[in-house]
């Protein structure tokens, strides 16, 4: 699985990096941004899922699955 945190969705909720800060870091505004390369490891990826749930702006997406 690859995510990727689409910049132009992103409110600054940081609700995925609250979740799964392994896989999301944020700026000093609150935008998120995936950590790497964004493939997620297998053993994160049912919290890459959670966190992908809970953004209200859907900012996340799945390039790869």
């Amino acid at each position: 699985m690859k995510i990727l945190v689409n910049a132009d969705k992103c409110q600054g909720h940081a609700r995925c990096y609250a979740i799964a800060p392994e896989l999301f870091d944020v700026d000093d505004y609150g935008q998120s941004t995936v950590r790497g390369d964004g493939v997620v490891p297998a053993d994160l990826i049912e919290k890459a899922k959670l966190a992908i749930a809970n953004c209200p702006e859907y900012a996340i997406d799945v390039l790869e699955d």
